[in-house]
Order: C-alpha cells, then sequence, then structure tokens
C-alpha cells in the first residue's frame, strides 16, 4: 500500500466524495467482482512448458539483509527462471527521486535493465508502478526520470504505458515464457481505491511444481490458488508476496491513522483485517502442502510474518531486500 502520507490524501479525497456515493460505489463493485469471478472459467493450460532452475531476488521491501540496501513499503522483484529474467513491479519511490531506491539497490546488487526480458505488473497501485505520481499520469517506471527500459514487453491488467516499453495488457490467462504464465486479473473492489484487478505470476518448476509469485493479494489467497487450481493440475510448491495482512499495525502510521489497516482491505473502512482471517487462510494453505512460503513485510504487520513463519517452521523464508530465494 501507499505510505501514510498518500494513502491521508486518498482519504481526504475521498472525504470530498459525496460518502452515499462512495458506499454506492463499493456495493456495486463488490457485486461486480463477484459476478466476473464466477463468470472467469477457464480450461486448464496445456503444455506451458517447466524451468529447471527458478529464483526470486527482492529489490525493493520493507526488509533488507544489509544495510547498505534500501527498503520501503513497495515491492519490485527479479525473477529469474531459466534464461527468462522478469523484473516484478516497480517499488513505491515515496519521495520520487532520480536515481529512486530500486535504481540504487540494482546497482548495489549489479543487476542491470539490460539483463531484463520482460516487466510484469501485479496492479496498479502506487507501490507497485513506482509512485504516487506515475499513477495520476497513468504511467509505471522505475525511477522519477527516464529510465531506457529497451521497448521490452511489460504485462499489466489494465491499461498502463511507460514511453520505453511495450505495454500489454493481460485479460486471460498468458503464457509468457517457457513455464511462465499470467494467471489473468482477478478484481477486487476497494472502498477508496476502487476498482483493482490484480495478476499473479505462476511459474511451473520441473519435478516440484508450481511456485505463485503475488504483490498485495487484494483478491485473498483463497481465490488466487482457485485461480491456479483452475489452471494446473501441479501441485503447490511455493507462495512467495504480499498478502496483505496488517493485523495489528501499519507500516507507516502519522496523526494516529494505520493506512494499511483501512486501505486495501476490500472492507468497509471500519472493518479490520483479523488474527482469524490470517489464521484462516493459513490453514487454506497449509492443506496444500508447500514447500516453500515466503510473506512480504510491505504490507502485513510483525505478527502476521510470525504466524506465518510458526505454521510453515523450515518451509518458511524470510523475505529480505538483497536475499535471494533459490528453488
Amino acid at each position: 500500500m501507499s505510505t501514510l502520507k498518500d494513502a491521508t490524501n486518498i482519504a481526504l479525497l475521498g472525504a470530498a466524495i459525496p460518502p452515499a456515493y462512495l458506499a454506492l460505489r463499493f456495493v456495486r463493485g463488490r457485486a461486480r467482482a463477484e459476478e466476473v469471478w464466477r463468470a472467469s472459467q477457464y480450461p486448464k493450460l496445456g503444455d506451458i512448458g517447466s524451468v529447471k532452475h527458478l529464483s526470486i531476488l527482492p529489490l525493493i521491501d520493507w526488509r533488507t539483509a544489509s544495510d547498505e540496501l534500501e527498503g520501503e513499503s513497495g515491492v519490485s522483484y527479479l525473477i529469474r527462471a531459466d534464461d527468462t529474467t522478469i523484473l516484478f513491479d516497480m517499488g513505491l519511490n515515496s519521495r520520487d527521486e532520480h536515481p529512486s531506491p530500486l535504481l540504487r539497490n540494482m546497482a548495489r546488487l549489479g543487476v542491470s535493465f539490460d539483463e531484463i526480458d520482460m516487466i510484469f505488473i501485479s496492479h496498479n497501485h502506487l507501490d507497485h508502478v513506482g509512485g504516487m505520481q506515475h499513477v495520476k499520469d497513468g504511467i509505471f517506471g522505475p525511477s522519477a526520470g527516464y529510465v531506457n527500459l529497451h521497448q521490452m514487453p511489460a504485462y499489466a491488467p489494465e491499461p498502463i504505458i511507460n514511453p520505453s516499453a511495450t505495454a500489454i495488457v493481460v485479460e486471460e490467462p498468458m503464457a509468457l515464457a517457457p513455464g511462465v504464465v499470467s494467471m489473468a486479473p482477478i478484481p477486487r473492489q476497494l472502498f477508496f481505491l476502487g476498482w483493482t484487478p490484480e495478476q499473479s505470476l505462476a511459474i511451473n518448476v520441473e519435478g516440484k511444481g508450481v511456485v505463485l509469485i503475488i504483490g498485495c493479494g487484494h483478491p485473498t489467497i483463497q481465490k488466487i490458488i482457485a485461480r491456479k487450481e483452475m489452471l494446473f493440475d501441479e501441485p503447490l510448491y511455493g507462495v512467495i508476496g504480499g498478502l496483505h495482512f496488517p493485523v495489528t499495525a501499519s507500516r507507516s502510521v502519522r496523526h494516529g491513522i494505520p493506512a494499511q489497516q483501512v486501505f486495501g482491505t476490500g472492507r468497509w473502512p471500519w472493518e479490520r483485517i483479523t488474527k482469524a482471517d490470517v489464521h484462516e487462510a493459513i490453514s487454506f494453505l497449509y492443506r496444500r502442502n508447500p514447500k516453500v512460503v515466503s510473506l512480504s513485510p510491505h504490507d502485513s504487520c510483525d505478527w502476521s510474518l510470525s504466524a506465518f513463519r510458526d505454521a510453515f517452521g523450515s518451509r518458511y523464508a524470510e523475505l529480505l531486500v538483497g536475499k535471494e530465494i533459490v528453488i
């Protein structure tokens, strides 16, 4: 989610809109999202292939593996799937800097855009497309200034552009490379932030199963895994990324407003995600017996991280900027 300042600005904007309108939009949007979900019945994918090697290197997230790297409440991961390298999301860049924290971390980790084959945007929120100004301008980008993306394909769940990339809107499940699939957007209506389609990445690892890489998990882990089970016969091997469980706290709190507990939950503003919700999600996931679980701290509180860590034990991997998760 956003920093608190950004969230507060959104809240003030929302306050200027008649509450009755927001409530009506929310009710209608939730009904529409459920209708779209029920209508989205896809056949099993054919032979999409597999990868022998998969690694996920967090470039932006809340916690870092080294003091030399920068953390923030956004997401960007470098995914290497055999010969295909994917930049998953663009981070937050809350101060609208150039070079951004993402670019600075890339430089420190020896990562260059020259080695990246494609971009994958999970959803069009500021902590995933590079900042508030980018959202206002309808673009995505790794920094506030120009960065040459070499016209590489950029897969997004709704129209969004970058002058130096080739934007492609994903509407149905799509193979992006051998063994690499967008599972197609799953929408959710958020009270203040509105209609939010989010796509997750599924990578089929040879001899192991499907690894899901998730941006924020707004659609809920239950629906994301249901989509995976709709598309794949292979078992679930791993779940890595954000699931939006800010139960006991938000990462940024100013003036007493816990931004992540109010925004992005898909609930009425006064309803909060609870510990029971987290335990329910853990039980749902545990029954699938994944071998690797790694929860992003960018949109989940420390209590939720501990709950996942305790439940999955040695199968749990800490998600830290600069620490590569190798499958």
